[in-house]
C-alpha cells in the first residue's frame, strides 16, 4: 500500500470556516481525476520522512481512498474518507 500526503494549505492558505470543504473537493477531485496537488515551497524534507508527500509538482496516481482531517478553533474535529461510488 502506497501513502501519499498532499495537503493543500500551502496552496490556499487557510480558509477558516471554509477550510473542511476545501479539502473535501480537493479529495473528490483527486479519486475522481487520478491528479494530486503539490506541497509547493517544500525544498528540504527530513531524511526520516518516509511518505511521498509530493513535492512541489504534481503527480498523476490512482486514488482508491482519500481521508480530510479538519481540527477547527475550539476543539471541533472532523475526519471523513472518501472512495468512489461503485454501484
Amino acid at each position: 500500500m502506497i501513502y501519499l500526503l498532499f495537503p493543500d494549505l500551502s496552496m490556499i492558505g487557510h480558509g477558516l470556516g471554509a477550510a473542511g470543504g476545501l479539502e473535501a473537493i480537493a479529495c473528490i477531485k483527486a479519486i475522481t481525476t487520478g491528479w494530486l496537488h503539490p506541497t509547493i515551497n517544500q525544498d528540504n524534507l527530513e531524511p526520516e520522512v518516509d511518505i511521498d508527500t509530493v513535492p512541489n509538482v504534481k503527480k498523476q496516481h490512482e486514488v482508491n481512498v482519500a481521508i480530510s482531517n479538519s481540527f477547527g478553533f475550539g476543539g471541533h474535529n472532523s475526519v471523513v474518507a472518501f472512495a468512489p461510488y461503485k454501484p
